[in-house]
């Protein structure tokens, strides 16, 4: 918890929160707004897809949370993120801090460059770049990207996350590795994202961080990363419930080893629940919830080079016949 703010009283402070698919940025988001009390928070939160679903997962936001259009926030940063940044500032009588949650694959570094670079900075302070790290995935293939390269190199602060996970070997691995990346490295690790909100939060890294340097970085090439790392993303609805043997089938057999991240609302013909559904790598999570509008599903899968035509039959083949 923090008991005072540092930043000037006239700028409204910044943190992004960016981290490749499923490192666990929304887990930290949720930590920051519960313990975060006595302030009150905007927060801007887009997703990479079709489906607008983050919004369901960010328990502790609600009125004070403004979406994005769905889209890679890193594409669409020119126009979206500036209105909506506007649209805090003018009830900042009631707003003290913004945390901007990017996507899995966004390259933070033209989101800073809207804070620094624009005539945002007259009215909002950049306070740091938080990078979330899996350490679990982090030296598998889905690393091999362009765009986890660029989030630790414009990282202010790495949160090496998942380490209950890992062995201590393998953790220093990681943050050699990161270190060969981004030099000199503020590397925190952690559990579920939880760590002291002093060392992350109100800590003005943008006076010598990476968010000072952002202005001076060639950006030709800042958001063509999502090409050349061949990512995608596929959607899927249905008014129709999934019979859940069926679906648990392709989640263990059938899920291709492309799909590196998928969320989703699930509706099984076995249960009245609504169902939230998190999968990262081969790891998911399916908790229960009321339903608070018609049952349907809504599901999005990220990964690279996917087979749209093969994930649409097989999901389509996994709903009940009833």
């Amino acid at each position: 918890m923090l008991d005072t703010l540092t930043t000037s009283s006239d700028k409204l402070p910044v943190t992004i929160i960016t981290g490749f698919l499923g490192s666990g940025k929304t887990t930290l988001l949720n930590y920051i707004l519960e313990n975060f009390d006595n302030y009150k928070v905007a927060v801007l939160v887009n997703e990479f897809g079709d489906i607008n679903i983050d919004s369901q997962f960010l328990t502790a936001v609600e009125e004070d949370m403004i979406e994005l259009t769905n889209g890679c926030i890193c594409c669409t940063i020119n126009d979206n993120l500036t209105d909506a940044v506007y649209r805090v500032i003018e009830r900042h009588e009631q707003i003290d801090y913004l945390i901007v949650e990017t996507t899995g694959v966004a390259d933070p570094l033209p989101i800073a460059v809207t804070f620094v670079g624009t005539d945002l900075r007259e009215l909002t302070q950049l306070d740091a770049i938080l990078t979330v790290v899996d350490a679990e995935t982090f030296i598998s293939e889905a690393f091999n990207s362009e765009a986890a390269n660029r989030q630790l190199m414009y990282g202010d602060m790495i949160l090496l996350n998942k380490i209950d996970l890992v062995a201590e070997a393998d953790l220093n691995t990681i943050e050699t590795h990161a270190r060969t990346i981004k030099q000199g490295a503020r590397i925190l690790r952690c559990e579920y994202g939880r760590v002291p909100l002093s060392l992350i939060l109100d800590v003005n890294f943008s006076e010598s961080g990476s968010s000072q340097k952002v202005l001076s970085t060639p950006q030709s090439g800042a958001s063509a990363h999502l090409a050349n790392d061949g990512f995608m993303s596929m959607s899927f609805q249905s008014d129709r419930p999934f019979a859940m043997k069926k679906f648990q089938q392709f989640l263990d057999y059938r899920l291709p080893d492309n799909v590196f991240r998928a969320k989703g609302v699930l509706w099984f013909a076995e249960s009245p629940k609504c169902h939230l559904f998190q999968l990262s790598g081969k790891r998911f999570t399916i908790d229960d919830s009321e339903w608070t509008k018609t049952p349907k599903n809504q599901l999005v899968l990220i990964g690279r080079k996917l087979d749209l035509l093969f994930l649409q039959q097989t999901l389509n083949n996994c709903l009940s016949r009833k």
